[in-house]
């Protein structure tokens, strides 16, 4: 995927690019390329398959939920800034918080939004598993993303204590989305999450597949979740 098809395919689902815009993703590929030489932010570095399957991919979930209506967005365990940074560049407005564990990736994340020079973005090296226990951010955010991080009954558990009631959790999987959800009803429930949707989609011309699963918070978290850092990931809720 080149930029001018990148952008022509956004196009067709609504999102028109300025040229500040398009020149902010190229900016963003070329800051990823050159830090990953340093420190292994992706194995996906040629710019075709950047284009597709980091940009396009992220702003994916804007194709099923109305970002325009959002107002806060926390991105869990973000890696490379996705999908919370194409997001933000494609929808300005938004605030956007980033957790991510790894110190190294956080400076990475730092370089990149003073580059892009993009405002209303906050950055925190935490463990969600600690970030979603503290005031400040339990139960504040309008939405909250997390894409290939971990399979979704531990996800839940990282995510739906950020969500604010009537807010989304939106997880973006691959081909074993079905099945995770399935194991993770349990945890849904628990947690106070009530799946909404899940769309299904292949991307244009790499054509793996993706799908995207909205879970609205319909009633508040129990206190003792998240468990401790290590616990949700070796003993998920299911």
């Amino acid at each position: 995927m080149n930029s001018t098809q990148f952008q022509q395919l956004l196009e067709a689902k609504g999102i028109s690019l300025s040229s500040h815009q398009l020149h902010q993703f190229e900016q963003y590929f070329h800051i990823l390329v050159e830090w990953n030489e340093k420190m292994n932010l992706t194995g996906i570095t040629e710019k075709e398959a950047v284009y597709e399957k980091h940009f396009f991919d992220s702003i994916s979930a804007s194709f099923f939920v109305d970002f325009k209506s959002l107002h806060t967005l926390c991105d869990v365990g973000a890696g490379a800034g996705f999908p919370s940074i194409p997001l933000k560049i494609c929808f300005p407005h938004l605030h956007v918080s980033i957790v991510d564990s790894l110190k190294k990736r956080i400076g990475f994340l730092d370089h990149l939004v003073s580059e892009l020079g993009l405002d209303n973005v906050s950055l925190y090296h935490d463990r969600a598993e600690i970030f979603g226990k503290k005031e400040q951010f339990r139960e504040k955010f309008d939405a909250v993303t997390a894409r290939a991080v971990a399979r979704i009954s531990v996800l839940n558990e990282f995510c739906l204590p950020l969500v604010k009631k009537n807010g989304a959790f939106i997880a973006m999987k691959g081909a074993s989305a079905q099945e995770e959800l399935q194991n993770g009803e349990k945890s849904l429930e628990v947690l106070g999450g009530k799946l909404r949707e899940i769309h299904h989609f292949t991307l244009p011309f790499e054509e793996s597949e993706r799908y995207i699963v909205t879970i609205d918070k319909v009633k508040a978290t129990p206190k003792k979740y998240p468990r401790k850092p290590g616990v949700p990931i070796k003993t998920p809720i299911e």
